[in-house]
C-alpha cells in the first residue's frame, strides 16, 4: 500500500469519526470552550484574591497560589490548542515547533497541577498530625521546598523529549502527541501521576488513622461516676427523708480552642479527601491508557482518548472550587472583592 493512499485512508477514517458540523459535535465543543473559560476564571479569581488580601500572603496560601498558577496555565496555554486539535479531527496542522511547545506545556502544567495537589495534601497532613512541631516558620520553609521541587520535576518530565527522548511530532501522519517511547512513558507516567497518587493515598490513610486515634483517646479521657444508687438520710427527728440518686453520666472537658481546632481539622480532612477523590477520578483513565498503549501496542479509539484527556483537564476546574468551598476566608474575601468593585 503506497504512502499517499495510507494518508488518504487515515484522513477519511478521521473524517468518519469526527463530524464538526453535527449538532452533537457543536454542543461538545461549546461545552469544552465553556470549561476552558470557567477554569481560567476561577483560578484567576483565586490568584487575584491572594494578591490583594494581605492575610493570604503566607502558608498555606502560597501552595494554593502555585496550584492556581498551574491550573491557569492549563486553561490559557494547553486547552485552546487542544480544542483546535479536536476541531481538526485530532490531526495536527500547526507545524512542528508549535506541536513541541504545546506538548511541553501540556506535560509541564498538568504535572505541576497534580504535584501541587499532593503538596497541599502533605501540608494538611503535617498540620493535623504534628501541629506542635509544624510551626509557621517550619511550614513556610517546607512549603517553599515543595513548590520548588514540584516545578523542577515537572520541567524535567516535560522537556525530556526535546532532548531526543522519543518523538512528539509526525508530519507524515499529522500527529502531535506525548512521546510514545516505552522508557519515557514509564518515567513520565510514574513521575507525573503514579508516584503522587501513592503519596496522596498514603497521606489520607494516615489522616484517617490520626482522626480515629484522636476519637479513641478522647473517649478514654472522660470521667464516668460509679453506677450505684446512694441514699443520704437527713438526721432530723421530724423532717422527711431526702433521697439522692446518682445516674450513669459521662463528663468531658474541652476548651473552646480545642473545639475550634477539632472542627478545623475535620474540615481540612474532608477537603483533602474530596480533593484526592476528584483528582483520582479525573486522571486515572488517562494515565492508565497512556501507560498501557505504548507497552502493549493497543489501539484505543480516538474519541476515548479525547474523553480521557479532557476529563483530566477538568481537574484544573474542580481544584479551586473544592478548596474554596471548605475555606470561609476565601468566601468572605470573594464577597469583599466583588462589593468593592460595585
Amino acid at each position: 500500500m503506497t504512502q499517499p493512499y495510507k494518508k488518504c485512508l487515515r484522513s477519511s477514517e478521521y473524517g468518519n469519526v469526527y463530524r464538526p458540523q453535527t449538532v452533537f459535535s457543536v454542543l461538545t465543543f461549546t461545552l469544552l470552550a465553556m470549561l476552558m473559560v470557567a477554569t481560567f476564571f476561577w483560578n484567576m479569581l483565586i490568584l487575584v484574591t491572594i494578591l490583594r488580601v494581605r492575610t493570604f500572603h503566607r502558608v498555606p496560601h502560597n501552595l494554593v497560589a502555585s496550584m492556581a498558577i498551574s491550573d491557569v496555565m492549563v486553561a490559557a496555554l494547553v486547552m485552546p490548542l487542544s480544542l483546535v486539535h479536536e476541531l481538526n479531527g485530532r490531526r495536527w496542522k500547526l507545524g512542528q515547533v508549535l506541536c513541541q511547545v504545546w506538548i511541553s506545556f501540556d506535560v509541564l502544567c498538568c504535572t505541576a497541577s497534580i504535584w501541587n495537589v499532593t503538596a497541599i495534601a502533605l501540608d494538611r497532613y503535617w498540620s493535623i498530625t504534628r501541629h506542635l512541631e509544624y510551626t509557621l516558620k517550619t511550614r513556610k520553609k517546607i512549603s517553599n521546598v515543595m513548590i520548588g521541587l514540584t516545578w523542577l520535576l515537572s520541567s524535567v518530565i516535560s522537556l525530556s523529549p526535546l532532548f531526543g527522548w522519543g518523538e512528539t511530532y509526525s508530519e507524515e501522519d499529522m500527529e502531535c502527541q506525548v512521546s510514545q517511547e516505552p522508557s519515557y512513558t514509564i518515567f513520565s507516567t510514574f513521575g507525573a501521576f503514579y508516584l503522587p497518587l501513592c503519596v496522596v493515598l498514603f497521606v489520607y490513610w494516615k489522616i484517617y488513622k490520626a482522626a480515629k486515634f484522636r476519637i479513641g483517646s478522647k473517649r478514654t479521657n472522660t470521667i464516668t461516676p460509679v453506677a450505684e444508687a446512694g441514699e443520704v438520710k437527713e438526721a432530723s427527728r421530724q423532717q422527711p427523708q431526702m433521697v439522692f440518686t446518682v445516674r450513669h453520666a459521662t463528663v468531658t472537658f474541652q476548651t473552646d480552642s480545642e473545639m475550634w481546632r477539632e472542627q478545623k481539622e475535620k474540615r481540612a480532612a474532608l477537603m483533602v479527601g474530596i480533593l484526592i477523590g476528584v483528582f483520582v477520578l479525573c486522571w486515572i483513565p488517562f494515565f492508565l491508557t497512556e501507560l498501557i498503549t505504548p507497552l502493549c501496542s493497543c489501539h484505543i479509539p480516538p474519541i476515548w482518548k479525547s474523553v480521557f484527556l479532557w476529563l483530566g483537564y477538568s481537574n484544573s476546574f474542580f481544584n479551586p472550587l473544592i478548596y474554596t468551598a471548605f475555606n470561609k476566608n476565601y468566601n468572605n474575601a470573594f464577597r469583599n472583592l466583588f462589593s468593592r468593585q460595585r
